[in-house]
C-alpha cells in the first residue's frame, strides 16, 4: 500500500527550529520516531514521524517534543556531510579513493589505482562525478544481477538505480529490480548482500525460511553485511 504524502512541519527545540516530516502510514500501529540525515544545504537534516492513520498532526508534534532530548542528541551524532569535490576521499566498495581534478584534461571522468579523476571546469566537478558513479553502480549491479538469476535459473525485469533513503533496494511481482546507487560506496560483501536479498525476492516474494536460504546461498555475508547497514548506512547518505 502506497504510503500517504509527508506532511512538513517545524518544531522549536531549545531554540532550534527543527523541520519534522509527518507521514502517515495505515498499518503503523504506533508513532514511529527517526532522525534523518540530510544530503545537502536544500535537503536539512529533519525528524521523520511514522503515524498511525487515526493519529493527529498535533498529537504526533507532541510526541516529538517529549523527545527533544533524544532528537538534539541523534542529530548531533549524525555523520558529518562529505562533498564530492577535489581532494576529498570516498570509500568505492570497500576501498577508500580520493577525487582528483585535471582541468587541463579531456578525458571525462576515469578512475585508476590513484582515486577517480575529473577533468574540466570545477564547478561541474560534483555533479559529473556523481553521474560517473551512478553509471559504474548500475553497471555492477546488473552484472550481479545477471550471474544471480543465471546461478537461481530465474530472469530479472528491468533495473531502475534511485535514490532512495528508506530502502537500498526492493524487487516488483513483475521481477522489476530497483536499487540505490549509494550501494556502491558500502563494502563489497555489504553491496554483494543487497543484491542477493532483492534477487532472491524473484523466487521468495517474503520474507520466511527459504528466501534467507536462498540469500545465504547467493552471498558470502548475508549476517555481517546487515549488521553494517543498521551501524553505518546512514553514512552513505551524506556523501554528495
Amino acid at each position: 500500500m502506497a504510503r500517504d504524502p509527508e506532511n512538513l512541519q517545524f518544531v522549536d527545540l531549545n531554540g532550534s527550529r527543527v523541520p519534522v516530516a509527518l507521514r502517515h502510514n495505515p498499518k503503523a500501529r504506533r508513532m514511529i520516531l527517526r532522525v534523518e540525515g540530510g544530503r545537502s544545504a536544500d535537503d536539512p537534516d529533519k525528524v521523520a514521524v511514522t503515524m498511525p492513520k487515526r493519529a493527529s498532526v498535533r498529537e504526533a508534534l507532541q510526541f516529538v517534543e517529549s523527545k527533544a532530548g533524544w532528537i538534539e542528541d541523534s542529530l548531533a551524532n549524525l555523520p558529518q556531510r562529505i562533498p564530492i569535490t577535489d581532494g576529498v576521499i570516498i570509500p568505492f566498495l570497500g576501498v577508500d579513493v580520493q577525487i582528483r581534478h585535471h582541468p587541463d584534461a579531456r578525458r571525462g571522468v576515469w578512475r585508476d589505482e590513484t582515486g577517480i579523476h575529473a577533468s574540466g571546469d570545477l564547478e561541474f566537478l560534483p555533479r559529473r562525478v556523481t553521474d560517473w558513479i551512478k553509471r559504474e553502480a548500475r553497471r555492477e549491479i546488473t552484472l550481479r544481477v545477471a550471474d544471480k538469476t543465471e546461478r537461481l535459473g530465474h530472469k530479472a525485469g528491468r533495473i531502475s538505480i534511485r535514490d532512495t533513503r528508506s530502502r537500498w533496494g526492493s524487487c516488483a511481482s513483475n521481477g522489476n529490480l530497483s536499487f540505490s546507487w549509494r550501494l556502491i560506496l558500502a563494502p563489497e560483501f555489504v553491496f554483494d548482500y543487497v543484491i542477493a536479498h532483492e534477487v532472491s525476492h524473484i523466487v521468495e516474494h517474503n520474507h520466511g525460511k527459504n528466501f534467507w536460504r536462498l540469500v545465504d546461498r547467493l552471498t558470502s555475508d548475508m549476517a555481517g553485511a546487515k549488521r553494517w547497514l543498521h551501524h553505518n548506512g546512514e553514512r552513505l547518505h551524506r556523501y554528495g
